[in-house]
């Protein structure tokens, strides 16, 4: 590491560290060809990292520390795109792809077929000025985007520079979140019972869109360009010609684009993608066959809707039958007992499954499940197995029930009115304890650094924690001696915890884990009473009289802080130094007394999100639709609850509504 203690020799450091850590960004992140050890890499960044906090005016939104996301909040603000961002015409068939051939000899002739796989991703535009990035976008609506620059930085395949000093390029590129990526990111949200993405796309969708970037840049998104939208500097005249100069600028380029001369052999290539979809380390949901140049393109024009020099071949979800061999029932944070399918091993998506989870009794029964039974499998987004449907049951099986008891502990197991799931009233179950302790130290609650769900187990395992307070009394010593941890780990976890006590009481309410109380409802809390011993005092009848709150949460949690072992928790987290008071000001009210249902997918917003943003706003979210519910948000593959809202007369909304009705 080099001493710079004049701003001139730190600005030549600097600059020479940015030119190499680019060039090994390029190569581990678009090459897929590493040139350093990770250590070396991490040595290069930090040396920069602190460079430019030593010399601040040496700072640049273009640096590479940039990557891991900054402080500032993104605003999403407008862009008008220049060139339409549209889409293309989908295909189901091999007799359509060659309907589209005919059309397209009808106007031109010998045309030359461009086929390449599609992407299951989020489309995006970036903007180049003089060769330097100024501005991502989101597709949006084709004409109008949102700007994402800040999260797009986050994507380390994204040149922040280019070789050529053109005047002006914009490309249009996929991003995507990887196979890998998604399911350390859904293991994450089950682990924290949290509502899981449903399939890469959606994850990568919320994730751009993230209001930190530093949340973006742990979501693990990548992107591949495969179009020039606009381009000053630099004539082209065809499509491959335009892929390879893209990858001649350093852009990670859509893969496996070839050429053909003829339809017959453009399907064939369809078909090849089809056959190897599953060997991608990331979601095709088709691909796309184009006429290569750019003047037969004129030529051949657009409808109203779609380019008529392009389509796009869907492939059809692979599902695939099964015996159901047994349903196992896993106990979660908050007592929850969760059915999960077991059944005989399918290869789906290119791997071996053997087990889906079946999420409560009322799915079990809408399908009408029972061991035995021939069950039809698919790959939701290809990476989550779900069962589909029953294909033959079971003669005289009876549908499966839940059992009404813990399989941790033996304890009773109890549905409560309004919910979906049966859980173990026991707070002391042993399957709830870790899982406990993670939602505790998670982000949304005491936001304690480094320590997540395999340090959780490995301090249970050891004895050295059995609930919250336990984890202020850990010390360097004892940490250090955990398994892959190390001094430098264990310092940075005793600063963590060190740091959270001064967290507001709003998150410690939060992160105590009393059931059906989210982040709104412990904000609303900590404000209503100001103080934790003004939540200790409060009967159900005061805490019912907050706007937001209803009987059973009232009810829920008056039980949890009437329980000793919980008040001697907070006892002993008051003795840690855990801070006790609420410093948070009250959020807006603008859907005060209003109740809301989620079902379906949302195009960016997940269920968590939209949940947040609706109590933040003074509302509330319900799992299910009565007469009592105002509006009922749907995305794609609304089901049931979608068709209850009809038979109600409940308002309906989509994601867009949902947010207008936000800002209003």
């Amino acid at each position: 590491m080099m001493d710079c203690k004049d701003l001139e020799s730190a600005k030549r450091r600097v600059q020479e560290l940015r030119t190499v850590i680019e060039k090994h960004n390029h190569s581990y992140y678009v090459l897929d060809r590493p040139t350093v050890s990770d250590y070396e890499y991490d040595r290069l960044l930090h040396e920069l990292i602190d460079l430019e906090e030593a010399f601040p005016e040496l700072a640049s939104d273009h640096s590479p520390t940039r990557r891991v996301g900054g402080a500032a909040l993104n605003t999403f603000a407008p862009v008008r795109h220049e060139v339409q961002m549209g889409s293309l015409q989908d295909v189901f068939d091999t007799a359509e792809l060659e309907a589209f051939d005919a059309r397209v000899r009808e106007q031109i002739e010998r045309p030359v077929y461009i086929v390449e796989p599609k992407i299951d991703g989020l489309s995006v535009a970036l903007e180049y000025q003089d060769g330097v990035f100024f501005r991502g976008s989101t597709r949006g609506d084709g004409v109008t985007g949102e700007d994402v620059s800040e999260n797009l930085k986050t994507v380390r395949s994204i040149p922040m520079t280019l070789p050529e000093a053109l005047p002006l390029i914009e490309v249009r590129g996929e991003v995507y979140m990887p196979r890998s990526s998604f399911e350390r990111v859904v293991a994450r949200q089950l682990e924290n019972e949290e509502e899981p993405f449903k399939n890469p796309r959606n994850a990568a969708a919320g994730s751009l869109r993230q209001k930190d970037s530093r949340v973006t840049a742990q979501r693990g998104l990548d992107i591949f360009v495969f179009n020039i939208q606009r381009i000053e500097g630099k004539t082209l005249s065809g499509h491959k010609e335009s892929l390879d100069y893209m990858k001649s600028l350093g852009f990670k380029v859509i893969p496996s684009y070839k050429a053909f001369d003829n339809i017959s052999d453009a399907i064939a290539e369809v078909e090849r993608i089809g056959a190897q979809r599953y060997e991608f380390p990331f979601d095709i949901d088709g691909a796309v066959i184009k006429v290569d140049d750019f003047a037969q393109r004129e030529a051949l024009g657009a409808t109203s809707k779609f380019p008529k020099w392009a389509v796009a071949f869907k492939y059809p979800p692979e599902e695939k039958q099964s015996v159901l061999r047994d349903i196992e029932i896993k106990v979660g944070r908050t007592g929850a007992l969760t059915p999960t399918a077991v059944f005989e091993p399918i290869t789906l998506a290119g791997t071996t499954v053997s087990r889906a989870v079946l999420h409560n009794q009322d799915f079990i029964n809408e399908k009408g499940i029972a061991i035995g039974d021939t069950i039809v499998v698919r790959k939701a987004g290809d990476i989550i197995p779900e069962v589909v449907s029953v294909a033959r049951h079971q003669p005289d099986a009876p549908v499966y029930q839940i059992p009404a008891v813990c399989p941790s502990c033996g304890s009773t197991a109890e549905r409560e009115e309004g919910e979906a799931v049966l859980r173990c009233v026991n707070m002391a179950c042993p399957a709830q304890v870790a899982r406990n302790l993670t939602h505790f130290a998670s982000r949304d609650a005491m936001d304690i650094d480094g320590m997540g769900p395999a340090i959780v187990h490995q301090l249970l395992a050891a004895g050295l924690v059995k609930s919250a307070a336990d984890l202020y009394s850990l010390t360097q010593a004892q940490l250090a001696a955990l398994e892959r941890m190390g001094e430098r780990s264990a310092q940075n976890l005793i600063a963590a915890l060190e740091q959270s006590k001064s967290r507001d009481l709003a998150r410690l309410l939060y992160a105590l884990g009393i059931r059906g109380i989210g982040q709104r409802s412990a904000q609303l809390l900590a404000q209503r009473f100001g103080t934790m011993d003004g939540v200790l005092a409060a009967s159900v009848e005061e805490i019912a009289q907050i706007d937001g709150f209803g009987g059973i949460m009232a009810q829920n949690t008056a039980d949890f802080f009437a329980l000793e072992p919980n008040r001697a928790l907070i006892d002993r987290l008051r003795a840690a130094g855990l801070n006790m008071a609420c410093t948070s000001a009250p959020t807006a009210d603008t859907l005060s007394g209003k109740i809301f249902v989620l079902t379906g997918t949302l195009p960016t917003l997940t269920r968590g999100e939209a949940k947040a943003m609706i109590e933040a706003a003074g509302g509330k979210v319900s799992g299910s639709v009565s007469k009592k519910t105002d509006y009922v948000v749907a995305g794609e593959e609304a089901g049931s609850k979608l068709r209850k809202a009809g038979e109600l007369g409940v308002a309906v909304l989509d994601e867009a509504a949902l947010r207008a009705m936000l800002e209003a």
